[in-house]
């Protein structure tokens, strides 16, 4: 009996083993969700959008849309979640586009049919990208805004901590990625294994601007109590809206009332 359970313990770390192996290899494919595209033109799905190239620092071109906001109006800079592509931000840009914003919407490397492949490092240039995209085409600092969507909001707040904007909007923000991570494989050394942290809970703290938090009560993929602690964080927290009863992909997240009124109360 001692020996049949010393190979049923061997014969589960041998498994554990070859998870693990194949976690640390195959995790950015866990992580991040591109659909390749085609995505079309922008005017083809955004009035007023122009079809815009981003070039990186290390020398990508990224495609974007973007709509030039309103005399004397704000800004919006979209950063998307792990999944997708642009084309699935439309109805937002075109809500903030139609009250005057400007909007600019683009897809980290690997999405949409862009060059490269996605990284923490490599989504902290991207964001860079677009920044600077705005700056190059006259946008004020003073009237440009982040905006954060999920893993987005990790993208945004640690732009947020180089360049800070005039205001930040993190929907559905968690507070590291092991931490929700460790919520979906909770088997798992998630916080030893994973190569992107993105840590947002900790660098929100440092960012001293208006910062609102918006998430679903009832999300399953990122723990509302997460986003909580993320808003509590904050140096600066402007507000706190529950969406309740939205889960994380619902289209009261991606574009809901209350979502679109908490950008342009911020704005």
């Amino acid at each position: 009996m001692v020996r049949s359970a010393l190979v049923a313990v061997a014969v589960l770390l041998l498994v554990l083993t070859v998870i693990t192996a194949l976690l640390w290899g195959f995790q950015r494919k866990l992580i991040y969700l591109p659909d390749a595209g085609p995505v079309g033109h922008a005017g083809d799905f955004l009035p007023g959008g122009r079809d815009v190239v981003l070039r990186t620092s290390d020398g990508l071109d990224l495609a974007g849309w973007y709509v030039p906001a309103g005399r004397d109006a704000a800004t919006v800079l979209v950063a998307n979640g792990n999944g997708g592509h642009r084309g699935l931000r439309a109805p937002l840009a075109e809500e903030l586009a139609d009250a005057g914003l400007g909007v600019l919407l683009f897809d980290y490397r690997g999405y949409g049919g862009n060059p490269g492949s996605p990284s923490e490092q490599g989504l902290a240039r991207d964001v860079r990208a677009a920044r600077q995209f705005l700056l190059d085409d006259g946008v004020d600092p003073g009237r440009l805004l982040y905006f954060g969507e999920s893993l987005g909001a990790a993208v945004v707040t640690e732009l947020a901590t180089e360049h800070p904007p005039a205001g930040l909007v993190l929907r559905s923000p968690f507070v590291d990625l092991a931490s929700v991570a460790a919520v979906h494989y909770p088997v798992l050394p998630v916080r030893a294994l994973l190569r992107d942290r993105f840590p947002v809970a900790e660098q929100i703290a440092r960012v001293d601007v208006p910062t609102t938090v918006v998430y679903g009560s009832a999300d399953l993929i990122v723990p509302p109590e997460q986003s909580r602690a993320v808003a509590d964080a904050a140096a600066h927290l402007h507000r706190l809206v529950e969406v309740p009863g939205a889960d994380h992909n619902d289209p009261v997240l991606l574009d809901g009332d209350a979502l679109v009124k908490a950008v342009l109360e911020l704005a």
